[in-house]
């Protein structure tokens, strides 16, 4: 039977059937866009299936609110005003001036917001005349941790504060003291005397979990009381600001004057205070960190009894423990702190610490990379004696560290300035893109090692990071002083059938340990 010209397949069917339904839901949504009228009144047209309109048809009819938290912490927040003299030139423009304590390879990024005059509202937006000393005011936020007064902030609102003053939320203004700063974690307590009646809030004694809800309260630009809400995005972020960093990262609006303020979970504890954002322009971007509230517990102990903190040292230079350092060590996996170099006279000296140790635990609690390891050893006490769990040459050891008092300004470069001609190398290793010649030939090099005088753009030792100036200290755990005593140590671990081998360099950056794999091209 001659099929009907306008009969059609059942695929042709079903598409056309398709076709028809999708028109009929793109027209509904149009027309509804255009009404203003509810999603729930929407009809689902038969080609979606019943799972989907299920999903799409069963929202929670009740609204969630943060109002209630909001209510409860908000008149333990306040905004903070500081007064300091300064030379004109500090108080330089926000967006010219570097951040405080922020490496510069993301100075373009990271904005502190406490100091700097910057556009209306910025804190240390007034100064006075322009040369000489200016009177500098600078705004930022705070919140009381009990009800005699005690105010928790951040160091570089009130750093080198002539004057400070707090504002509740109902407006009524207290001077206040600085108790103490500690610039390292940038946190600071103040004292307002004369009440003992507060609203105060309490620090989480837990730590958030990323996906969780937040709130924080602050000042941004002098608006004192405003209130944002967000998630927690991340924990444990290290954006370089100190050796401690062990940053949360949310994502609620942050911005200038926010400095300080408290950052709550649902239950109304403070999970973290605000104190820097990433911003090109210096607004909001939706990355902001704060300091979890377990740091800023142990700092505010340590303010209130003795007005500064006291960490515990142990005198040596770590680095992490990558894959190909561990490839090389011979260790299964790339964790702990790897010791690159051990200063003398320091309670790592003493202990008997090397360079090439590789630190996994402290008093038998696991340490996954060297930023752990400075945090765990900063939280001890000086006097305090640890248990290193140590890998040495491979084998596992125990190395007793009695902790000393961190200096204040501790070392970590080696050596000095190099002056005079270098002396063009009278070995080369062509093999890592080398060229290298006794330190001892090269003026300002110091006696120990070979220095790197060339280095091959395209080697496999210019991929990890050496350059001339360098000196290799030692090859495979063997010190060196000649080029021949670098080659020898190549061969010996391509004996072993290592896929890489260890150098320690020592640069102006301080000593640290490189590693170079060993393939059919390198020897």
């Amino acid at each position: 039977m001659p099929r009907n010209a306008t009969s059609q397949t059942p695929a042709t069917e079903t598409s056309s059937t398709l076709r028809r339904s999708r028109n009929r839901l793109l027209a509904g949504v149009f027309t509804l866009a255009l009404a203003g009228g509810a999603v729930g009144a929407l009809v689902l047209p038969e080609a979606i299936t019943p799972a989907l309109a299920q999903i799409t048809t069963s929202q929670p009819t009740g609204t969630f609110s943060f109002a209630d938290i909001v209510e409860k912490v908000s008149p333990a927040v306040v905004s903070v005003k500081v007064k300091k003299d300064e030379p004109e030139q500090m108080a330089s423009n926000d967006d010219e001036a570097g951040p405080q304590n922020v490496p510069p390879q993301i100075e373009r990024f990271m904005r502190r917001f406490g100091f700097g005059p910057g556009g209306p509202g910025a804190p240390g937006g007034e100064r006075g005349p322009r040369g000489g000393h200016g009177r500098v005011v600078g705004q930022g936020s705070g919140f009381f941790i009990s009800a005699d007064g005690y105010v928790v902030t951040n160091n570089h609102v009130v750093d080198n504060a002539s004057e400070v003053d707090i504002t509740t939320t109902d407006g009524k203004t207290y001077t206040a003291k600085v108790v103490g700063t500690d610039p390292r974690t940038d946190v600071a307590l103040l004292k307002v005397d004369g009440k003992a009646d507060f609203p105060w809030v309490k620090l989480a004694s837990s730590a958030p979990r990323v996906g969780d809800w937040v709130v924080a309260v602050g000042n941004p630009f002098g608006l004192g009381g405003t209130v944002t809400a967000g998630i927690v995005s991340a924990r444990g972020r290290d954006i370089g600001s100190g050796p401690y960093d062990d940053f949360l990262q949310i994502d609620a609006p942050i911005n200038r004057g926010n400095s300080g303020g408290p950052t709550f979970g649902l239950n109304g504890e403070v999970i973290g205070v605000n104190t820097a954002i990433v911003s090109p322009s210096g607004g909001n971007v939706g990355i902001a960190f704060a300091i979890p509230s377990e740091t800023v517990s142990q700092v505010v102990d340590a303010l209130k009894s003795g007005g500064s903190v006291a960490r515990g040292y142990v005198g040596v230079q770590i680095q992490p423990v990558s894959d190909e350092v561990a490839e090389a060590l011979g260790i299964n996996d790339a964790r702990g702190a790897l010791v690159a170099q051990v200063q003398p006279g320091t309670p790592g000296d003493k202990a008997g610490l090397k360079a090439g140790d590789v630190v996994t635990a402290i008093d038998g609690d696991a340490v996954k990379d060297a930023r752990e390891m400075s945090r765990k050893i900063a939280q001890k006490k000086p006097g305090t004696t640890v248990q290193l769990s140590v890998l040495r040459d491979g084998k596992p050891t125990t190395v007793a560290v009695t902790l000393e008092q961190l200096p204040t300004d501790v070392a970590s470069n080696e050596g000095g300035e190099r002056g005079g001609a270098e002396q063009k190398a009278d070995r080369d290793v062509p093999r890592l893109g080398l060229s290298l010649a006794p330190a001892k030939g090269v003026a300002g090099a110091g006696n120990e090692g070979v220095v790197v005088t060339q280095v091959d753009p395209d080697g496999p030792a210019a991929d990890r990071g050496l350059k001339e100036g360098d000196v290799i200290l030692d090859v495979a755990g063997k010190p060196v002083s000649t080029p021949a005593d670098v080659r020898a140590g190549l061969a010996e671990a391509r004996k072993e059938n290592r896929k890489a081998v260890l150098m320690r360099v020592k640069s102006d950056q301080g000593t640290r340990f490189v590693a170079i794999s060993l393939g059919k091209s390198n020897g």
